[in-house]
């Protein structure tokens, strides 16, 4: 063979090695899409892990009910959501769902010369003003539970998300605990027929909206509170006590979760007891195809959602977000060995090697 001939074979060899190769990096990265409610730890979490590993994590926040129909569809290595899927759900998609983090989503103000935290509300009075039938910030139900705060008699503009998440479901789960006129006629869902406000999309967009409307009432997660500097107000829980949103009511409320008797993982935090439980808690759940479509980032989506348990408790907790507690993360691995597949077997074992 000419040596033209051996040096052109050689050429065509490295280049298709250089394309294996750039086919495996292309695999192990990671794409992910839904919930707006972890989106910033997410975010937190895959730069870190970029870092340390050079695997990105491709994250779209487009709320819970896009990420549920993206996994659905085979579009993302994982889909995120913080209504989580009944086992039926789950078994009819062909779907695995564990939880991942926890936090909070917060009612926020827009009120000039009145302080974050300066105000309680209740989940009857917060549903009443999102059914239209509490219109004025100084309406007596709103000064009963606060005596001695000067409410403006600004007219209350309920903003609500537009878009099918999470943060809808935990908050309209929440309200409709709370009232039995907003159970019948709003009731809850990742996405419900508001009678009156502002539509935004996203936690973003509801921040936004906020921020420049005056006398806006909106609920966001709170990372999107401190990161935006919102007013919030304080809430009045299951046992009739005026707590602040932070990682500490959270905590309480995420304390008597009783993970291991639901069936696949369906837990909902909200209004739950403890005098110092905040009752908008909630959990955000991953969702990935048992029978992987593309082995490789399952299993690079495993390894990271491993480091983010053992080593992402720090950044999440900064962000006042809950991680989840090391009995529930030892159940999540025992499902990840036993329920997610790829041609070899189990990806969680061959990831554990």
């Amino acid at each position: 063979m000419k040596l033209g001939a051996k040096a052109l074979i050689r050429g065509f060899g490295l280049a298709a090695v250089g394309a294996l190769m750039a086919s495996a990096a292309q695999a192990a990265d990671i794409s992910g899409a839904g919930a707006t409610f972890p989106y910033p730890i997410y975010a937190k979490w895959a730069d870190a892990y970029k870092q340390k590993t050079g695997i990105g994590m491709n994250y779209q926040s487009i709320g819970s009910g896009g990420g549920i129909k993206q996994i659905k569809e085979k579009t993302v290595t994982f889909g995120a959501s913080d209504m989580p899927l009944k086992a039926e759900d789950l078994d009819a998609a062909g779907l695995v769902q564990f939880p991942m983090i926890m936090g909070g989503v917060i009612p926020v103000f827009n009120l000039k010369g009145i302080a974050p935290g300066a105000i309680k509300l209740d989940g009857p009075t917060v549903a009443a003003m999102y059914m239209g039938d509490i219109k004025k910030w100084d309406d007596e139900a709103i000064k009963k539970l606060n005596p001695g705060v000067a409410l403006p008699s600004t007219a209350i503009a309920p903003v609500y998300r537009s878009d099918g998440s999470g943060t809808n479901f935990l908050f309209t789960d929440y309200l409709a605990k709370q009232s039995p006129k907003f159970q019948q006629s709003i009731g809850a869902n990742t996405s419900v027929q508001w009678p009156v406000g502002i539509g935004a999309k996203g936690n973003e967009g509801v921040a936004n909206m906020v921020k420049q409307t005056d006398g806006a009432l909106g609920y966001v997660e709170y990372a999107y509170v401190k990161q935006n500097k919102m007013s919030y107000a304080q809430m009045g829980n299951k046992d009739g006590k005026f707590v602040e949103p932070n990682s500490k009511s959270f905590q309480a409320a995420a304390a008597n979760a009783d993970w291991a008797n639901a069936k696949g993982y369906y837990v909902i935090l909200t209004n739950q007891p403890g005098a110092e439980s905040w009752p908008i808690t909630g959990a955000s759940f991953i969702l990935m195809h048992k029978q992987a479509q593309d082995p490789a980032s399952s299993e690079a989506a495993l390894k990271f959602f491993a480091w983010a348990f053992s080593d992402g408790d720090k950044m999440a907790e900064e962000l006042d977000y809950v991680p989840m507690p090391d009995k529930v993360v030892q159940m999540v691995k025992k499902t990840w060995a036993s329920d997610i597949k790829g041609p070899n077997g189990p990806l969680w074992k061959m990831a554990a090697n």
